[in-house]
């Protein structure tokens, strides 16, 4: 019946802020839609931002989501990464359990305080 994600959601303080900060950490496109919306678009998926306060439905709260994106990129590489554009990783590297096997993940959160995992997976398991 399902057969993949294709957006989540994200309750943020300042769209335009966060979107300019997955941008630069995680090279994620900036897109708006609709109303002045803001998203942002990787692969076939996007991240809806919406602002406190004026969710369309569902009131949410600031730093509640919880994410994990997949990269191909080895751990050191995110890690350096992260290290460059001054993003603190809260957990990691550590191996969890994601949705094809075991992944490698690190942790972070957002401006917002949104928890975001970069998970890459064991070789073979994709």
């Amino acid at each position: 019946m399902i057969r993949g994600l294709d957006h989540v959601v994200l309750t943020v303080r300042d769209p335009e802020r966060a979107a300019a900060f997955y941008a630069r950490v995680l090279g994620l496109d900036h897109v708006r839609f609709g109303d002045g919306r803001h998203a942002l678009r990787f692969g076939a998926q996007k991240i809806n931002l919406h602002r406190l306060g004026q969710e369309t439905r569902n009131h949410a709260c600031i730093g509640s989501g919880d994410l994990c994106l997949v990269t191909d990129w080895p751990v050191d590489a995110t890690l350096d990464h992260l290290a460059r554009h001054g993003v603190d990783v809260v957990e990691g590297p550590a191996t969890k359990d994601g949705a094809l096997g075991p992944v490698t993940s690190v942790y972070f959160r957002d401006e917002d305080g949104n928890l975001i995992e970069i998970a890459r997976y064991d070789e073979g398991l994709e």
